[in-house]
């Protein structure tokens, strides 16, 4: 009986714990992920921007490693938007460059070395 009760203890102590520590590594990984996307578009705009003003046909390779929260990327304009999921729905990262870019981007975990070349007029991001 004594087992029992102590067995009993350790339970009620174990699930809050188990809960607590689960809320905080998902809220880290969704910071990281934030953090790594953030980085990852600053590079990009740039390695554009800086090719660009070097001229065409410049160009500028660079090894990217997409987080698994990635759910789209999109070029509007001078705009690189990235997508990705949250806890609470859909968060954006917004980077705007001095130059159009235009191309695609993987919106798929893994790591992808980016090709990004100067045009008369753009930039165009490609990968593979």
């Amino acid at each position: 009986m004594e087992y029992l009760l102590i067995v009993g203890f350790v339970f009620a102590a174990f699930i809050p714990l188990s809960i607590i520590f689960y809320t905080y590594t998902q809220g880290s990984a969704q910071e990281i992920a934030a953090e790594q996307l953030s980085q990852i578009a600053k590079k990009v705009v740039d390695a554009s921007e800086s090719v660009y003003y070097q001229g065409a046909p410049s160009q500028v390779t660079l090894s990217v490693y997409m987080p698994s929260q990635l759910t789209g990327v999109l070029f509007i304009n001078k705009n690189l938007i990235l997508q990705y999921a949250t806890k609470d729905g859909t968060a954006e990262i917004i980077e705007t460059s001095a130059v159009n870019i235009s191309g695609s981007i993987p919106a798929s975990k893994g790591t992808y070395t980016l090709t990004i070349k100067a045009f008369d007029d753009y930039v165009n991001i490609s990968y593979r």
